[in-house]
């Protein structure tokens, strides 16, 4: 097998494109190279590795058929196309798109890059590939799970900045899977081979918290018996991930504060100064900016820690994502040998539920309902009354023509965040847009 395809089209391409092509045959991630009219032509073994299906020529087919089974470009059915975009910025592009593969839909981190001629001119497009492993595009018994918009959104987010050392802080209501979100961002970062220690901030004294973070010598206090390390001493070479940042006793701020900044601690009792290694992520339910105005939370910290915010999405924000995750729940607390699995009613009931808890609620309602699914079936009669009989999301109800002409009045943003301001799909946006003759 050679270690690269070539178009087989009669029309050769030129020899800097073959050369080109040739070169990225020893590229350990996947790459394809494209024509302006998205035709691929050339890949390398690693990407007919990853994304080849098995007896399917990939050479000389449209990007957008191959990846995502479409008839159209990307950009013509709603979603953000990089070649498009490239083409726009006059430069490179990258985007979190979800692509099927012989192993089913997964999230894939696109990277797109023009070629240009002597002339400027774009001679083609090198398209590099990245498969995301902390998160998955159909159930999963363990790690983030979600295919919708808004999902997908925040995931690209994290993608964005793992590589980097930026404090991030995780912005969501409670149950919308902090932590989760907390330990991918860990493990798509360059610190994943080391630890990933959790605080739990909320109900800690101000002396407790201490003790935890940093650690205390011998005899510090009453039953410190022996020297203890903390949790930043423990989180060395890894991350610190803060939960619930928002409950920091405001004494305590101060000395966070100068952790942050200059990496330096002392444990409780201790006269050396020693130096911290980790990436810190924070998480809190509260709104920490109505926090600083009320004067609980420091403003200098808040700077510090909210440097790369990422807004977790609720659960009714996702309903998509609900099938899914209810699959994946199963998946993970079904007993050896026996699956588990919900009626299409049941399913319906859990669709339409409002889920102030979000996936914690969810998590929470499946486990008691399976205790009474005695055959691994769980109907609408396993389901809490609470949940059958109301707290339901009323039926949505798409905008009006004028209403929808009225959002795109001085409106710049991206598809996406209009999709989302408006309730709808970027697929049912691009339509309605269309029809209206404003695509």
């Amino acid at each position: 097998m050679s270690k690269v395809d070539v178009n087989p089209d009669p029309a050769p391409a030129p020899a800097s494109l073959q050369a080109l092509i040739s070169y990225l045959a020893h590229e350990a991630e996947p790459v394809i190279v494209l024509d302006p009219s998205y035709n691929i032509l050339g890949a390398n073994l690693a990407y007919r590795r990853q994304f080849g299906a098995t007896g399917q020529p990939v050479l000389g087919q449209k990007c957008y058929r191959v990846s995502h089974h479409y008839e159209l470009p990307c950009d013509q059915v709603g979603e953000h196309c990089p070649m498009r975009r490239a083409l726009e910025l006059g430069g490179p592009d990258r985007v979190l798109h979800i692509h099927h593969t012989p192993r089913g839909p997964e999230h894939v981190d696109v990277e797109l890059r023009p070629v240009l001629g002597a002339d400027g001119v774009v001679l083609a497009y090198v398209e590099r590939l990245r498969t995301v492993r902390h998160a998955s595009a159909e159930p999963s018994a363990a790690g983030l799970v979600g295919r919708s918009a808004v999902f997908v959104t925040a995931l690209e987010s994290l993608q964005r900045v793992a590589p980097s050392m930026l404090p991030v802080l995780l912005l969501g209501e409670s149950g919308t899977g902090k932590e989760l979100f907390a330990r991918a961002l860990h493990e798509a970062s360059p610190r994943a081979g080391g630890p990933f220690v959790v605080v739990d901030c909320s109900g800690l004294s101000e002396a407790l918290f201490e003790s935890e973070l940093f650690g205390y010598e011998k005899g510090a206090f009453t039953g410190a018996h022996a020297r203890k390390p903390g949790l930043v001493e423990t989180a060395e070479g890894g991350t610190l991930f803060l939960d619930e940042m928002g409950d920091v006793p405001l004494a305590m701020q101060v000395k966070l504060l100068r952790l942050i900044e200059t990496g330096g601690y002392r444990r409780v009792g201790g006269l050396e100064t020693r130096q911290a290694d980790f990436r810190l992520v924070a998480a809190t339910h509260q709104p920490l900016a109505r926090r600083v105005a009320e004067g609980r939370f420091r403003e200098d910290l808040y700077y510090r820690i909210s440097a790369f915010p990422i807004e977790l999405p609720a659960l009714r924000e996702r309903p998509e994502d609900i099938a899914l995750l209810v699959d994946s729940i199963l998946k993970r607390e079904a007993p050896a040998g026996m699956p588990l699995c919900v009626t299409p009613t049941a399913l319906a009931r859990l669709q339409a539920h409002a889920w102030p808890g979000n996936v914690r609620e969810l998590r929470n309602v499946l486990e008691r309902a399976r205790l009474f699914a005695d055959d691994g079936v769980i109907r609408v009669e396993h389901l809490p009354p609470g949940l059958v009989r109301g707290s339901v999301l009323p039926a949505a109800k798409e905008p009006s023509d004028q209403a929808l002409l009225h959002a795109l009045q001085g409106f710049t943003g991206t598809r996406r965040t209009l999709a989302a301001r408006l309730g709808l799909s970027e697929r049912t946006l691009y339509r309605r847009l269309k029809a209206l003759g404003q695509d």
